[in-house]
């Protein structure tokens, strides 16, 4: 779908469909809504005074205007509360305009730029938002589908025209349609990454798209072995791994390689690209939801294409660690000693804890970069769950002001977060009688106790943990997330990185 950007009155574009909008509560339509009812001869005011359209969020009503009128059909959409207008209503709304003209069958129409200039919102903010609720709104994964959808799947949107009226606000509107296309491009990505069934996002199919991306946008990509990763001693990932016939991946990208001596921000992501518990095997229940226990690196891999795509100015570094975790005559048992890169030692208490195991020898290796800060992303437990449900990923950091950067930067995306605590009282749940540590303290404080054993392996380096095990795939649709994955990290870590001073 491409979106552009015109000068202009809507009610002068000729196209199949106009959309414009109104705060709830309003009896008089003003601004571009305003110059529509009166090229319509007061046929919003009509529908007002009928109380066929009160304004309430992403509420809908269509109008048929006379042959006189450059449209075809115009498209009221509710904002909602104006006090409470923000930018996350914002990608809502137009969204919910994305999903009503495909269900018309239209492939273009033509929409004002919702908030922008208004409602204190900043107009490059807000269509970037705008950009990102029409592009997401129009996600499906069809990839193995032989049949083809409902019929308001089958005709695709082509192109969003916002017409802006001020010409002032042509360039900051330019500016925030083109960044929100390349963030929700990358969501979109990450999206169809974590739909794939296991049996194609394998870890070196999932290093094979990250090195095709890494060489479309430009990013510098290394890629570790299993030979290699004995050789740096990352005997927690390679332990993982071993029950698999399919070879682990690590997977290095590096954004801004050559400001080489600026400190980078790293970014961490947990890909187990099939989670079957390996010997402390799961409930066959739900089981192939697994295949989504790879979230964070995905989101890493989004995050790394956006970053390159948007140009931002400063030194980025991913790093995903790749495996399957199954059960076999080599897996790897509760009651094993692990070794990682940083010659610290963990003893498995059970082997469906794994993903802290891998990222316990990836946040090892971030060290290497000396970096400003690190953050990790990983569907880590399902204590998490409990704790947040659906609404928010699990925020845990030794940095306040690492840990603030994020809120905010959730604030703005509507990826929330909630900081969790990391006293040190919590350590004591996973001290080992045989190794440094054991990969689990039980089940009391379970999401705290695996950020815990995080902790253990970021020194004093600004680290911040997100748990996005509730946020990572959604279980019914809303105006920009279809069912499914949801793509969460991204918009937060490009908002953060974007703001990172």
């Amino acid at each position: 779908m491409n979106i552009e950007v015109t000068r202009g009155a809507i009610q002068e574009q000729t196209t199949e469909l106009i959309v414009i909008n109104l705060f709830e509560g309003i009896t008089e339509p003003g601004g571009a809504t305003a110059a529509v009812d009166r090229a319509l001869g007061g046929q919003i005011r009509e529908l007002l005074a009928w109380g066929d359209f009160a304004g309430k969020l992403n509420e809908t009503a269509l109008l048929y205007p006379s042959k006189d009128f450059p449209a075809r059909r115009a498209l009221m959409v509710g904002l909602g509360k104006q006090e409470e207008f923000d930018l996350d209503k914002v990608r809502q709304v137009s969204a919910t305009a994305a999903h009503k003209a495909q269900k018309l069958g239209v492939t273009k129409y033509a929409t004002i730029a919702h908030g922008a200039g208004a409602a204190g919102l900043d107009p490059s903010e807000a269509a970037q938002a705008l950009a990102e609720g029409a592009s997401l709104s129009q996600y499906r994964f069809t990839q193995h589908r032989t049949e083809k959808g409902e019929p308001d799947e089958q005709k695709e949107l082509e192109t969003v025209q916002v017409v802006v009226l001020n010409e002032d606000l042509l360039g900051p509107i330019q500016d925030g349609l083109r960044a929100g296309e390349s963030i929700a491009a990358a969501v979109n990505w990450v999206r169809n990454l974590v739909n794939q069934p296991a049996n194609y996002a394998t870890p070196t199919l999932l290093a094979q798209e990250a090195q095709r991306m890494a060489q479309t946008v430009g990013l510098k990509f290394e890629l570790l072995g299993p030979a290699e990763m004995r050789q740096l001693g990352m005997g927690a990932l390679l332990g993982v791994a071993q029950g698999s016939v399919e070879e682990p991946r690590f997977v290095i990208l590096e954004h801004n390689a050559p400001a080489e001596q600026t400190a980078p921000v790293v970014l961490v992501g947990k890909g187990i690209t099939f989670d079957s518990g390996g010997i402390s095997i799961k409930a066959r229940e739900n089981m192939e939801r697994m295949k989504g226990d790879m979230a964070g690196a995905a989101a890493v891999l989004g995050t790394m294409r956006a970053v390159a795509s948007l140009g931002i100015p400063h030194r980025v570094i991913g790093l995903i660690p790749a495996t399957e975790n199954l059960p076999g005559g080599r897996a790897y048992k509760p009651g094993d000693v692990l070794t990682t890169i940083t010659g610290k030692t963990i003893e498995v208490i059970s082997t469906d804890a794994e993903g802290r195991l891998i990222l316990a020898d990836a946040l090892g290796y971030a060290q290497r970069y000396q970096p400003a800060g690190v953050v990790d992303l990983a569907t880590l437990t399902g204590a998490c769950v409990v704790a947040l449900g659906s609404i928010a990923a699990g925020l845990f950091s030794n940095n306040d002001r690492l840990a603030a950067r994020i809120v905010a930067a959730s604030h703005a995306t509507n990826e929330r977060v909630w900081r969790m605590p990391l006293w040190k009282e919590y350590a004591e749940q996973i001290k080992s009688d045989v190794a440094d540590m054991k990969n689990t303290g039980g089940r009391p404080a379970g999401a705290i106790t695996a950020a815990t054993l995080l902790s253990k392996f970021v020194g004093d380096v600004p680290w911040a943990h997100l748990d996005i095990a509730g946020v990572a795939s959604a279980e019914q649709d809303s105006p920009y997330q279809p069912k499914g994955a949801t793509g969460y990290g991204v918009r937060l870590l490009v908002q953060l990185l974007r703001s990172w001073s």
